[in-house]
């Protein structure tokens, strides 16, 4: 499958494109950079410009310098227009697979976003964060550097997030605080009431993690307790 890429897109070199994906009109997409396939990049959106940071080098990519660590995109996102998605400083920045990524999105530099999260339209996150698995990032949020968004975690519209918000928590205001369960994420990945109420202990930090949970979730709540500490968050 071949793919659709407007004229008016810019793709610049080392830049690797995988199948079936989409590249909308007056899009630009620098290297160092690889997206995987069956993406949908829409109009007036900026992959791999340079991480904005003042020690970083701002190469003229577009006519074929390259320096940088680069930017790294799985498969089957939609990156909705005007999203900018700086290029790695220190390491890649990195979209994993099927998120949703709305209108005028800013992700900086060395930022990981893991699979299936949704970052919606006017979202700020700064460099260095990880925003985990699942999550759902409201309107307007804005995510400070070095911060950790747990897996399944939701953000209610303009959080001021500026320390790590654990899984599957309901965080809201600024600055952000845990005011309740994502029990509605945490049913579609395959918890019935019972286990919901087990595991409301363990998300607001008053518990361990109960027995009976789903393979999935136990996977992704023992790699959050394994995570390192988070010295600059």
């Amino acid at each position: 499958m071949s793919n659709r890429i407007h004229p008016t897109a810019v793709i610049g070199d080392q830049v690797e494109l995988g199948d079936g994906n989409v590249v909308g009109p007056y899009s630009v997409v620098l290297g160092p950079c690889r997206i995987g396939d069956g993406n949908w990049i829409g109009p007036h959106v900026a992959i791999g410009g340079p991480a904005e940071h003042r020690d970083a080098p701002h190469p003229v990519a577009w006519d074929g310098e390259r320096d940088g660590a680069g930017v790294r995109i799985g498969d089957n996102n939609v990156i909705r227009e005007f999203t900018t998605i700086s290029q790695g400083f220190h390491q890649p920045t990195r979209i994993a697979d099927d998120c949703y990524v709305m209108g005028r999105v800013f992700v900086g530099h060395d930022t990981l976003v893991d699979y299936g999260a949704t970052i919606t339209s006017g979202v700020q996150i700064g460099g260095h964060c990880e925003i985990w698995a699942l999550a759902n990032l409201g309107l307007g949020t804005v995510v400070h550097q070095h911060t950790r968004i747990g897996p399944g975690a939701m953000l209610g519209m303009g959080a001021v997030v500026s320390r790590d918000i654990g899984p599957f928590a309901i965080a809201v205001g600024c600055p952000a605080r845990v005011t309740g369960v994502n029990a509605v994420g945490l049913r579609r990945r395959g918890c019935d009431e019972r286990a919901i109420a087990a595991l409301a202990p363990f998300v607001k930090g008053d518990g361990a993690l109960p027995d009976g949970l789903p393979a999935e979730l136990v996977g992704l709540l023992k790699r959050w307790l394994d995570r390192p500490s988070n010295t600059d968050g």
